[in-house]
């Protein structure tokens, strides 16, 4: 290999180095929340009993934990979001490579917030307002409200609930609101009262029969 080949590969590796993931140092904790302050770097981020808070202009790798919330401030990066028991809030203009999920938690994406992939939890509500979500939105027993100007482009998915304590739950109640656009099918599988803008846009829908409205709100 010549000096020329082995100085392009050299610079190649580097490059390649400096644009794998976040930079920053992992975070690993038992108890305890973790907060990472403005414009920190940081890589993966992991709780078992606490919540995750993350500044305006920090950027990480994976957010993840079990008993807590996961706070997400104005323009971050992070691959994904994760949490079983706590809500999930993402800051205006934050982008979120991957996939958004909490079990028992709501998920909120603030103005001009980027999920590459799939929002999913089983109870609570999932609401955003001038977002995009690349993947799907999924859920059992949440409520969904697409606010204006939002777009999914993976479809919505409202799974059967399983088991016998879901024998009572009410109906959930999702809003396709003003100028939103929902590419891709919207799946029922359960009974849910569907409330559809009439400026706004959706693939076919399976399951259910959309009730039209006008305004800001049905």
């Amino acid at each position: 290999m010549t000096m020329r080949t082995l100085a392009f590969a050299l610079c190649i590796a580097l490059s390649a180095g400096a644009h794998a993931g976040s930079s920053g140092e992992d975070i690993d904790k038992v108890n305890g929340s973790i907060r990472i302050t403005e414009g920190q770097a940081a890589g993966d981020l992991e709780t078992v009993n606490g919540s995750i808070h993350v500044g305006d202009h920090a950027r990480l790798d994976d957010a993840e934990t079990v008993n807590g919330e996961i706070n997400i401030g104005s323009d971050v990066e992070a691959s994904s979001l994760s949490t079983v028991n706590g809500g999930i809030d993402i800051g205006q203009r934050s982008r979120i490579r991957g996939e958004v999920e909490s079990v028992n938690g709501g998920i909120t994406l603030e103005a001009g917030a980027d999920v590459g992939g799939k929002v999913s939890n089983v109870n609570g509500r999932i609401q955003t307002e001038a977002a995009r979500i690349g993947g799907s939105i999924e859920t059992v027993a949440g409520d969904i409200e697409i606010g204006r100007d939002s777009r999914v482009d993976g479809g919505i998915l409202v799974e059967k609930p399983s088991g016998w304590n879901w024998g009572k739950s009410k109906n959930p109640r999702v809003v396709i609101g003003p100028n939103a656009v929902v590419r891709g099918p919207l799946v029922f599988r359960r009974d849910v009262d569907l409330f559809v803008s009439d400026s706004a846009k959706t693939g076919a829908i399976e399951g259910a029969t959309a009730k039209r409205f006008s305004g800001a709100t049905p």
